[in-house]
């Protein structure tokens, strides 16, 4: 009796084992679908971090990273495009890095530094390269969509304005070439297009991100006489220089209401005062987190079909931009 209790037990422990081994690998599995990011190194380069976005991308990066077990490198490469090329290759070549995550000063130079890399996985961020040459599981970009945010603005201003016919329009671009600058000024004109609205863009030109030079392009437009019902700008940063000219003529945002875009924390605190009309929150932070999600997957050689956001060709994700006024403003003040 007591020698068939125990191969009673025996023969339950084993199947208790044989009945627990599988669940404890699908969830070790559900847990590590992009394999672990301790230990890894990535190396992160952009032009500067002067501005605000730019500044709490650099630091969310290496937080998120940090949470990961992963460690971020970054290196400011300034306005150079070969300056930047010659960093990745010699990251590439030193052997110490894991991915590279790079925000291009020129997105037409993609190529150069996807072959600068070497064998090296390339995460793009914020300056959107051209599509053929972005590669599923190597060559990637993490941002959010441009288009949505002139989209979000024109339909703010449609609204406001109580859907006329026609609107007279400046367009504070960023800089010239960004992905940014072209998707956002392109989305305005689109939406008032498929609308059916009249836009007359009485004054359109490069701004460079600079509240200074919105400022001072804003001085140019007045000597023109031109009347003008709205303001899009491609960032908050030149929005608040647009709103201090037209202080400066003694106009308000009441008499020209101006849009803008990143939500960052001046731009909010004008919004709140009752300047600032409206703005995008582009979210640094989630872009941060996907960019290192990605750059861990890849580092691993692990798939990325189960990471959220991802266009159809698995080379873009995408965190979406919030529609920010000043009925929800507090949210992300």
């Amino acid at each position: 009796m007591l020698r068939f209790k125990k191969i009673f037990k025996q023969v339950f422990a084993l199947l208790l084992i044989v009945t627990i081994l599988p669940i404890s690998s699908f969830l070790i599995g559900c847990n590590s679908s992009t394999g672990s990011g301790d230990g890894l190194s990535f190396f992160f380069t952009i032009k500067d971090t002067d501005d605000y976005f730019r500044s709490t991308l650099q630091s969310s990066l290496e937080s998120a990273a940090k949470s990961e077990g992963a460690t971020v490198t970054t290196t400011l490469c300034g306005p150079s495009a070969d300056q930047q090329v010659s960093d990745i290759k010699a990251a590439a070549e030193s052997g110490n890095y894991d991915a590279i995550i790079c925000v291009p000063v020129d997105s037409a130079t993609a190529l150069q530094l996807e072959i600068a890399a070497g064998d090296l996985p390339v995460i793009f961020m914020n300056n959107k390269p051209d599509d053929d040459v972005l590669k599923a599981d190597e060559y990637v970009y993490v941002a959010s969509d441009e288009y949505q945010a002139g989209e979000l603005q024109a339909e703010y201003m449609y609204e406001q304005l109580g859907k006329p016919s026609s609107i007279n329009a400046i367009i504070m671009m960023g800089e010239r070439n960004h992905s940014g600058t072209l998707g956002r000024t392109e989305a305005v004109k689109q939406y008032f297009k498929d609308n059916n609205v009249d836009l007359n863009i009485v004054f359109c030109d490069y701004a460079s991100w600079s509240d200074t030079e919105a400022a001072n392009m804003m001085e140019i437009f007045f000597k023109t006489n031109q009347d003008v019902d709205v303001i899009f700008c491609n960032n908050d940063t030149m929005a608040l220089g647009v709103i201090e000219a037209l202080d400066n003529h003694g106009l308000t945002t009441s008499d020209v209401p101006v849009a803008g875009v990143d939500a960052t924390s001046d731009g909010c605190k004008s919004i709140a005062a009752g300047k600032l009309n409206f703005t995008v929150y582009q979210n640094a932070e989630g872009q941060s987190t996907k960019a290192i999600e990605v750059a861990i997957a890849l580092a691993n050689g692990s798939s990325t079909k189960n990471i959220e956001g991802k266009n159809d060709a698995s080379t873009c994700y995408f965190v979406d931009f919030e529609a920010v006024s000043k009925s929800n403003v507090s949210k992300y003040q």
